[in-house]
């Protein structure tokens, strides 16, 4: 795991929207199309309103999210609609979004399908991932039911998991393609946070989830 520690989370945010458009540059000058998975939650929309109006071959982004509640975008609580709201604005309008919230599909039927759709587009070029004081990411929490599959080496590339105490299923991406991303960013804010993250890494994953991709991340964190 490399740490990355700013004085203040303007800095943290500037230059980590410079390492993100410079991890995509260079994956598209590997292949045709670049992976960019995204979260939702605030703690990234300052990220997004400057990677935005990058001078980037956005029309060849695909952006996958990292997880979803799972409801239409027209929800207060859509991950998706807080992407299109601060990211695919400006230059990186000309990007797709893949969303996970399809019309009509129960949770499960939405994972398969989610599944088909990223699978050929695989790996991951550049990942940004949060996490919470109870070190979960993505939807990989603590006590949610079927958390040790989503963590499998063979886990589909998308399932959905009910977590404790939410109102809604929700659809993440699985620990397997996270682990996978050529470029992997963890962005946290705060002293209790950072003690989090202190005690992820010496835990089991089925206990702090985040653990199972620290081996793979750039964590950046400012008080």
């Amino acid at each position: 795991m490399e740490l990355i520690e700013y004085a203040d989370t303007d800095m943290m945010m500037i230059s980590l929207a410079g390492a993100l458009s410079r991890d995509l540059r260079a994956a598209l000058g590997r292949r045709e199309r670049a992976v960019f998975c995204v979260p939702g939650g605030t703690t990234p929309g300052p990220v997004f309103d400057m990677l935005a109006a990058v001078d980037l071959n956005w029309a060849n982004v695909d952006i996958v999210l990292s997880d979803e509640r799972f409801v239409p975008e027209d929800h207060a609580r859509s991950n998706a609609a807080l992407v299109r709201g601060r990211l695919l604005q400006d230059r990186a309008s000309a990007a797709r979004l893949i969303p996970m919230w399809r019309r009509g599909m129960l949770p499960e039927q939405a994972a398969s399908a989610v599944s088909a759709e990223i699978a050929p587009l695989l790996p991951i070029d550049v990942a940004l991932l949060g996490m919470g004081v109870d070190m979960h990411t993505a939807s990989l929490f603590p006590d949610a039911p079927r958390l040790d599959l989503a963590l499998a080496d063979d886990a589909p590339p998308v399932m959905a998991l009910d977590v404790p105490g939410q109102p809604e299923p929700r659809l993440t991406l699985t620990a397997k393609v996270l682990r996978k991303a050529f470029a992997l960013h963890l962005v946290i804010t705060g002293a209790d946070k950072r003690a989090a993250l202190a005690r992820a890494e010496d835990a089991d994953p089925l206990e702090a989830p985040v653990a199972a991709l620290l081996g793979q991340a750039s964590v950046h964190w400012a008080q």
